[in-house]
């Protein structure tokens, strides 16, 4: 007989049909709390930038069991059922996911993108615009954090914090709700609350984040949520990925996502029993178990992801129910409902990621006559990009943002001040040089496309010890193009602003699993990109080699035979982790990259096109597009930052040296 978990229980068939023909109840208690199998119902506090007229949040554990009961204090203000059978209210959800920090994009020659308010002036307009029976809400579906440099005004540690920007950024903006994201504990749980309780005037929204020694349920985060606007009662679900949160960190080590599918099952009819219509805002991803679809080029492991949720919970209940989600940074329905996701009665939708979005769900909802008398229409609203370098009368002009695209009072009011604070942020010290006679501009810009680079080498060693604290482990190897290392450092004090100009990029950390047959392949190809001799002269190395050169960390070693030409150029002597390459050919590996270079490197081609850059002849480049990855999200600079501040002096001792990882032969 086979053995059954609680939790394959508890997301079976049986236990989906068990929480099918529960009839949730509700009651009032003097001195009400919530026991095992209910929810207790309090009064909250809308965001007064938000349109709900009353929030009432659910508290307990939505995880043991399936709700039975909810429970408020006797006397307490409930949601109150006030709508005519059949009067209708149309509500309109105005929403993005992952914006990632990206609220404006700061760019000194483009100009700055101003990308929520662009979002806020569509907002308030429709607001303005709405009819007696029509109501506008603005939500968040999670990871609101990790991505620009606007992070660095969390801080990593309570005396460095600024100001948490997303957060408080979408408090001015209206945020009516958000659900929380994986990469809202990327600088742990302890930052995560400080954030929350200073910034936030909106309810966060999780079903299945548990155990923090941070984040306390039914304090810093509720399980789901009813709005109430205009007679309308609005019942919210939040649900977190899984698979990507980072759980077991030695400062949260008890933090714990558990199933979304289960926390959804347990929860949707009681929050139903008390709703007219129903959001799940799931920061999930798009589809299940291994997927392919937005920033993925092959799949990825979404595991129980949104079309999960809709199957499990869609014959659960009869009022109309949407999902929004994030996550997987998928575009959906950008020309009208597809009807893919339509799944089991629920519209599932998603807005892409990084401000590029505004999505908008329209719905008629019709009092008291379910799912059989409300229809939906959606649409994305394209953010637009600022270019200031291109004038009136070029095509791409009314594609662009120009000055009345956006909301210039949010700007100026709520983005500007926090632009001021990030300058001040830019100047903090995260760390000391102690010798630069390798890592100076000079040497790194003269090295970086020719051989090895002390500077390389540093930030390559350290994003593998950083690794210890990914959320899948530590990774065996590591690599970074030299198109992306822009500058050096210099002795003494190192500040952000100098480590954000080495890095200025906001590459992510993407994680491809490797066989050593792959990785010398991999750097065969790289022999071919490498800056030959008989070019150095008439190059200018302060600019870009556009070729795709990569630098490696420690474990790997090899040494670049040149041959007379091109065509002969190839790796030899390769050693990995102190291995011949030849014993090694089957073993996999795991093996870090920046996300320009996972996604193929466009130009620089590792994406099976031919080697550019100048490079004489046709040789097809490695594809590494079809290796099997893990999108971490992390970003890289931020990682290797945060390693520098862990670390003492920067010198050969932390690994600012030349070890002879790479040599280049005739």
């Amino acid at each position: 007989m086979s053995h059954v978990t609680r939790r394959r229980f508890m997301t079976s068939s049986a236990a989906l049909a068990a929480a099918a023909a529960l009839t949730p109840s509700f009651v009032t208690r003097a001195n009400a709390r919530a026991a095992a199998g209910e929810m207790l119902m309090v009064p909250g506090t809308p965001n007064p930038k938000g349109m709900f007229e009353r929030l009432f949040l659910l508290k307990g554990d939505a995880l043991s069991q399936p709700i039975t009961t909810i429970v408020s204090e006797d006397g307490a203000a409930v949601p109150t059922r006030t709508l005519a059978p059949g009067e209708r209210r149309v509500l309109r959800l105005m929403h993005f996911n992952d914006m990632h920090n990206h609220m404006t994009d700061l760019h000194k020659k483009k100009g700055d993108t101003h990308r929520l308010a662009q979002m806020v002036q569509r907002v308030n307009t429709t607001k303005a615009a709405a009819a007696e029976n029509e109501i506008v809400l603005f939500l968040s579906a999670g990871d609101d954090h990790t991505g620009s440099v606007f992070d660095e005004l969390l801080g990593w540690a309570p005396e460095e914090f600024v100001a948490d920007a997303g957060y408080r950024a979408a408090s001015a903006a209206g945020v009516d709700l958000a659900v929380l994201g994986n990469h809202e504990f990327d600088r742990g749980g302890e930052m995560l609350k400080l954030g929350i309780d200073k910034d936030a005037d909106f309810p966060v929204l999780s079903a299945n984040v548990h155990g923090s020694a941070y984040m306390t349920r039914d304090e810093d985060y509720v399980a789901a949520a009813i709005g109430e606007v205009k007679g309308l009662r609005i019942g919210f679900i939040g649900l977190t990925t899984a698979v990507d949160t980072r759980v077991g960190m030695e400062a949260d080590p008890t933090l714990d996502v558990a199933s979304p599918v289960r926390a959804a099952a347990n929860i949707y009819k009681a929050v139903e029993a008390v709703s007219d219509v129903v959001v799940i805002l799931s920061h999930c991803g798009y589809g299940r178990d291994m997927h392919a679809s937005g920033k993925a080029a092959t799949a990825r492991k979404i595991g129980e992801g949104d079309f999960s949720i809709a199957e499990a919970i869609g014959g659960l209940g009869s009022k109309p129910c949407v999902l929004i989600g994030g996550h997987s940074h998928t575009t959906l329905n950008q020309s009208g409902i597809e009807a893919d996701n339509m799944v089991n009665g629920l519209l599932l939708t998603q807005a892409s990621a990084n401000g590029k979005f505004l999505g908008e769900v329209a719905m008629s909802i019709a009092a008291d006559q379910g799912r059989d008398a409300w229809f939906s229409s959606v649409a994305l609203h394209a953010i637009k990009k600022r270019d200031d370098r291109v004038t009136e009368g070029d095509e791409k002009y009314a594609s662009l943002e120009h000055d009345g695209d956006f909301d210039a009072g949010f700007e100026a009011e709520v983005m500007a001040p926090l632009i001021t604070a990030l300058e001040s942020k830019l100047s903090e010290v995260i760390g000391e040089v102690k010798d630069d006679s390798l890592v100076n501009h000079d040497q790194t810009v003269a090295d970086r496309y020719v051989g090895e680079v002390a500077l390389a080498n540093f930030m390559n060693d350290a994003l593998v010890e950083r690794s210890d604290t990914f959320p899948s482990g530590r990774v065996d190897f590591a690599l970074f193009n030299a198109t992306g290392l822009s500058t050096g450092i210099n002795k003494g004090p190192l500040t952000f602003r100098e480590w954000f100009d080495v890095m200025p990029y906001a590459d992510q950390v993407d994680v491809a699993t490797v066989t050593g047959a792959q990785i010398r392949d991999i750097l065969n190809s790289n022999a071919k990109r490498l800056l030959r001799g008989d070019e150095v002269d008439g190059t200018d190395l302060g600019g870009f080699v556009s070729r795709g050169f990569l630098h490696f960390s420690s474990g790997i070693r090899y040494r670049i035979e040149q041959g007379s030409a091109v065509s002969e150029a190839k790796a030899v002597d390769i050693t990995l982790q102190g291995q011949p390459i030849n014993a090694v050919l089957d073993k996999s590996y795991t093996l870090a990259f920046p996300t320009y270079i996972s996604l193929g490197a466009f130009g620089e081609t590792w994406n099976g096109k031919p080697i550019g850059g100048g490079v004489a002849g046709e040789f097809s480049s490695f594809d590494v597009r079809r290796l099997p990855w893990e999108h971490t999200g992390l970003v890289y600079r931020n990682e290797v930052i945060a390693a520098i501040r862990a670390m003492g002096p920067i010198d050969a001792a932390t690994g600012a040296k030349l070890d002879g990882r790479l040599s280049v032969s005739d």
